[in-house]
């Protein structure tokens, strides 16, 4: 699955759920998210981290989704295969 599918599939599933709580909350929801992600990290359990990046890459698809956003087009724009700053890759930068 392409991240343009999956972004596409989180709108099926959540675009109107999303629209009402509107794109302050849906932000506020993302990073609830990143935070429960850095807990999994300190604690280390693989099981819980793989879970919370789930949730972090879905949340932000949906937010992705409100701001009308394709997440895969404007990844690969900033991060065409290259660092965006050196434009090498591997990134040189100091």
């Amino acid at each position: 699955m392409r991240i343009k599918e999956f972004q596409e599939m989180m709108r099926k599933i959540y675009f109107e759920r999303d629209k009402k709580r509107g794109l302050e909350r849906t932000y506020i929801w993302l990073v609830e998210e990143i935070g429960e992600l850095g807990r999994a990290i300190i604690s280390g359990n693989r099981e819980d981290i793989e879970g919370e990046v789930a949730d972090v890459f879905a949340w932000l698809a949906s937010l992705c989704n409100l701001l009308d956003i394709d997440l895969e087009k404007a990844s690969i724009k900033k991060y065409p295969g290259v660092c965006p700053k050196c434009r090498n890759s591997p990134c040189t930068c100091p």
